[in-house]
């Protein structure tokens, strides 16, 4: 309900208030809308789909919810801020409940390691897999703390719009071995060849290789003991639904299925955008949650387009996701809400995806079951799930619609004869996305999950800016932008533009 405070005043104006358009309606968009809201801003998001959440969109299917894409929050702050921005108390919206463990990690021989924030728990997991790298573990935490304190609460909201920003951080970087990969910086405190995959694999959760991703990424390990591993009970829509409801609240709008066929520009500044189907919508600023590389090589008119073909030859993209979702006619009570199971190979099997781009015939899987910890998303006596495996994008040149099928028909042979016995008879739903669907429909750059690499010469200042160099009054939020993929990233690329973008009153 809006409160008096909230109400318009003569020199505020919705007619008057400057204008901003923001293309997408992700996590980085929905925030960015809040904060420019706050900031006196009159916004109007856009989205070409023909609902809001981008990536974090929901599947409602015979009866089971599922959740697209994103499925656990850390870093909860962030979206608590954006509540906070608009006079609200998020757990009046959104409720999320505490994972414990975050993940349960399975590997191919059928033993188990509960990853959590518990510090005595934690020590005990390690030591019973390996007593003697105990003593590392501990090292790697304090380093991975380091590493968080600087890459995410120094850094991850600031900027980095020219080069002499990132030469300033140069010497804390080398000093915390940021041109180092994650897995090494991991083996060089544990010996243990499971502990390092234990510790080493966050990076596949934001699009990269543990083997070529920036140590930095090694902060997620003490990001997620210091502020949790969250579910969103309902689901991730949930919160998608609440951040709508703030914009709303604000006196914002959102459209489903406009969709920008280009940004207009016009004496170097975005002036508004011009849908596919003529209609013109003028803007002060406009700010692109679309992928970074599709926004320059698509959405600027020639001559502004950054992102030239030998320039996109050269970058690399995050792998692609081949996601099942399924509803079964029976529970698995013993099955975790998170699992992560390793597959035979480790490195072997990042390399085929990563470098080779074959879709090898082994793979690793991540098994989301969210009626473990919220029974509501599926009909009684039922469980839903959906499996994530990491694959080639789209640049391995796979053909999803002959290989889908029988890759998913490997995942439930899989899963059958491990984690859930009888599970070809138990399905009642079922529905599947491949790269080739994430190109379709999010626009994204060869088909990939997460946008861009999060290799070091695409990082900080080498990742495209959230202010365009290219053109005034464009900036740029999501995971194709600094700081990069995951909640906190697309949420920390909203609150980068709280220092770029001017205040509105410099249009009044």
């Amino acid at each position: 309900m809006l409160t008096l405070a909230d109400m318009p005043s003569a020199q505020t104006s919705p007619r008057t208030k400057p204008h901003a358009v923001v293309i997408g309606s992700g996590f980085g968009g929905l925030a960015a809308a809040i904060r420019l809201g706050s900031r006196g801003y009159r916004v109007t998001v856009l989205e070409r789909l023909d609902q809001t959440g981008g990536r974090a969109r929901v599947h409602r299917q015979d009866g089971f919810t599922f959740d697209a894409g994103p499925t656990i929050v850390t870093a909860p702050f962030l979206f608590e801020e954006l509540w906070t921005l608009c006079g609200r108390r998020m757990e009046d919206d959104v409720t999320l409940a505490p994972m414990l463990p975050f993940y349960r990690i399975r590997f191919e021989d059928g033993a188990t390691f509960d990853y959590s924030g518990d510090k005595a728990a934690m020590r005990a997991e390690v030591a019973r897999f390996s007593p003697e790298d105990v003593a590392g573990y501990e090292r790697f935490m304090e380093r991975s703390r380091e590493i968080c304190e600087l890459g995410f609460e120094q850094l991850g909201h600031v900027p980095f719009g020219k080069v002499t920003d990132m030469l300033r951080i140069a010497p804390a970087l080398l000093r915390l071995q940021g041109h180092r990969s994650v897995y090494d910086v991991v083996a060089s405190y544990i010996r243990d060849e499971r502990l390092r995959t234990i510790f080493s694999f966050h990076p596949l959760l934001i699009g990269g290789s543990p083997f070529r991703a920036s140590a930095i990424y090694c902060l997620i390990a003490h990001l997620e003991r210091r502020w949790g591993v969250h579910f969103a009970l309902g689901g991730t829509g949930r919160l998608v639904d609440g951040l709508v409801g703030l914009i709303k609240g604000q006196g914002g709008a959102l459209r489903c299925g406009a969709d920008v066929a280009q940004i207009r520009v016009e004496a170097g500044k975005a002036r508004g955008v011009t849908l596919t189907g003529g209609e013109r919508i003028d803007a002060d600023i406009v700010v692109s949650n679309a992928d970074s590389a599709f926004t320059y090589k698509h959405l600027l008119p020639p001559g502004r387009r950054r992102w030239s073909e030998s320039k996109l030859k050269k970058a690399h993209s995050s792998m692609g996701l081949f996601v099942w979702y399924f509803g079964t006619n029976r529970k698995y009570g013993d099955v975790a809400h998170h699992t992560i199971m390793m597959g035979p190979r480790y490195r072997g099997l990042i390399d085929d995806i990563f470098r080779k781009k074959h879709l090898a015939k082994d793979f690793s899987l991540y098994l989301h079951r969210p009626t473990a910890t919220d029974p509501l998303l599926a009909p009684p006596g039922c469980d839903a799930f959906y499996v994530l495996s990491p694959v080639p994008n789209l640049d391995g040149g796979q053909d999803w619609s002959v290989e889908a099928e029988p890759y998913r028909q490997a995942i439930e042979r899989h899963l059958e004869a491990t984690l859930l016995p009888g599970l070809s008879e138990a399905l009642v739903t079922s529905k599947v996305t491949t790269p080739q669907d994430f190109a379709t429909d999010f626009l994204s750059i060869r088909g990939s999950g997460f946008g861009l690499e999060p290799v070091l010469t695409q990082s900080a200042w080498f990742r495209p800016h959230n202010a365009s160099e290219d053109v005034a009054n464009l900036y740029l939020v999501g995971a194709g932008t600094h700081p990069g993929a995951g909640l906190p990233g697309v949420l920390s690329s909203a609150r980068v533009l709280d220092s770029v973008v001017p205040d509105a009153r410099v249009f009044a």
